[in-house]
C-alpha cells in the first residue's frame, strides 16, 4: 500500500480526534440523566411541614437578585415580592450594575478588567451572581423565578443548582454555602472563556451562561463527588410547575436576540444536523481522496513521458520499436507499438465519475490513433496511442 492513502488516513483521523476531544463533555451532556446527583423527591416535604426545620440548614437564608438597577419592570415586581413575602427572615440582595461593579472593585480587583470588557450586560449579571454565591453564600433567583414556597429544604446542601431542558444545567436558580469550591473553580473559570463566538447567543451561553455552567459542573462532578464538595441537582418537577414546586416561571430570556430562534431551531434537530455534517465531511474526505489519486496518476503519467517510457497495464512497456511483455490472460489488451508511436493520454476509467474528463492530445494529418483496454494496479484504464506518418 502507498504511503500517500496511509497519511491520509491518520491526518482525517487526527482532525477527528482532535474535534471529538474538543467537544467530549458537551457530547457526555447529551447522555447525562443527573440521577446521581439528583435531590430525591422525598427530601422535600410539604410546605410548612416541622420535620423541615430539624434537619441542618448549611447555606445561609440569603436571596440575591440582579437588575440594571432599582427600577424593577412591572411584569416582574410580583415574582420578585413573593419571594420577598415569604422569606421575611432571609436577608435580600439586590445587585444593580453599580453595586455590582463596586464588589467586584472592592473584594475582587483582578477580575474587574475581564468584567469591564464584558461586550453583553448579561454577562456581567451572569458572572456577579457567581461572586456573590461564592463570597457569601445563599440562593439566587432570576427576577422572572417567582417563589412557591420557601426554600428552607434546599437550605440543607453544600450547594445546588437546577437541570434545564433538553440537557445541562442553568444559573438562574442556585445556592451555595460560602467558598464552595465548585464556585470558587467557576469564578477562577470566567476569564479563561471570555472569548467571542461571533453569535451573540453562543458568546453568552458558552463564556458567562448555563452551558459555560453545565460544562464546569460536568468537569467537577468527574473529579470529586464527595458530600461536603458535591454539587447536587434540582429536578425539573421540582423546580416549577407543580403545586410543591419551588418556583413559577414567568415571562424572561430578555436578552434573546434573532440568533437564538436559530440556535434553538439547531437544538430541536440536532440528530439531523449531525448525520448531516458526518456525511457532508465524509463525502469531502473522499473527493480529496479521488483528486488526490488523480493528480498523483498524471504526475506519474507525466514523468513517464518526459522519459521517452510510456506506461502500460499488466507490467508491459511500449517504446520506440519494441512491444510489451505477455501479459496474463486478465490483462489481455490490444495495442501495437511501431515507429514513432507514443502515449498521449492514459486515463483510468473509475475515476471517469463525477468529472467525466478525458485528456486528448492533437495528432499530425493522415494519423492512426489506436485505443486498448487493460488493467494496472487494480483499475481500469483507456490506453490512446497515436502513430504519426514519417
Amino acid at each position: 500500500m502507498r504511503k500517500g492513502p496511509i497519511i491520509f488516513v491518520v491526518i482525517v483521523l487526527a482532525v477527528l480526534g482532535l474535534l471529538i476531544r474538543s467537544v467530549y463533555t458537551l457530547l457526555t451532556l447529551l447522555f447525562e440523566d443527573f440521577s446521581r446527583d439528583a435531590i430525591p423527591h422525598a427530601d422535600f416535604l410539604v410546605p410548612n411541614s416541622t420535620a423541615i426545620y430539624e434537619r441542618p440548614q448549611l447555606i445561609p437564608k440569603i436571596i440575591h437578585q440582579t437588575y440594571a438597577n432599582d427600577s424593577i419592570p412591572e411584569h416582574w415586581k410580583a415574582p420578585q415580592q413573593s419571594c420577598i413575602d415569604l422569606h421575611k427572615d432571609y436577608e435580600y440582595k439586590l445587585w444593580t450594575d453599580d453595586k455590582a461593579h463596586a464588589f467586584i472593585e472592592a473584594e475582587y480587583p483582578s477580575f474587574l478588567a475581564t468584567f469591564e470588557s464584558y461586550p453583553h450586560p448579561i454577562q456581567r449579571a451572569d458572572a456577579i451572581r457567581y461572586f456573590v454565591l461564592a463570597h457569601y453564600g445563599g440562593v439566587y433567583i432570576d427576577l422572572d423565578d417567582g417563589c412557591n414556597r420557601r426554600l428552607d429544604p434546599l437550605l440543607s446542601y453544600h450547594a445546588w443548582v437546577r437541570r434545564t431542558v433538553p440537557t445541562g444545567i442553568s444559573n438562574d436558580a442556585m445556592g451555595s454555602v460560602p467558598r464552595h469550591p465548585f464556585f470558587l473553580r467557576v469564578i477562577d473559570s470566567l476569564p479563561h472563556y471570555h472569548r467571542n463566538w461571533y453569535l451573540p447567543y453562543i458568546t453568552i451561553m458558552y463564556s458567562t451562561g448555563p452551558l459555560f455552567l453545565s460544562v464546569l459542573w460536568k468537569e467537577y462532578m468527574r473529579d470529586d463527588t464527595s458530600e461536603p464538595r458535591r454539587v447536587r441537582v434540582l429536578m425539573p418537577d421540582d423546580y416549577s410547575k407543580h403545586p410543591s414546586s419551588f418556583f413559577n416561571e414567568n415571562r424572561g430570556n430578555s436578552w434573546h436576540g434573532n440568533d437564538a430562534q436559530l440556535i434553538f431551531w439547531m437544538g430541536r434537530h440536532w440528530l439531523l444536523l449531525t448525520v448531516l455534517g458526518f456525511s457532508t465531511a465524509g463525502l469531502l474526505a473522499l473527493s480529496f481522496w479521488l483528486i488526490s489519486r488523480r493528480l498523483s496518476f498524471l504526475s506519474r503519467v507525466s514523468a513517464s513521458g518526459a522519459n521517452g517510457t510510456p506506461i502500460m497495464g499488466g507490467g508491459g512497456a511500449v517504446a520506440n520499436g519494441s512491444s510489451s511483455s505477455s501479459p496474463k490472460p486478465k490483462e489481455r489488451r490490444r495495442a501495437r507499438a511501431s515507429g514513432g508511436t507514443a502515449l498521449s493520454s492514459l486515463v483510468p476509467r473509475a475515476w471517469a465519475w463525477p468529472w467525466r474528463w478525458r485528456q486528448r492530445q492533437r495528432w499530425a494529418p493522415g494519423g492512426n490513433r489506436r485505443r486498448g483496454r487493460g488493467r494496472k494496479e487494480g483499475y481500469d484504464y483507456e490506453l490512446v496511442e497515436h502513430q504519426h506518418e514519417v
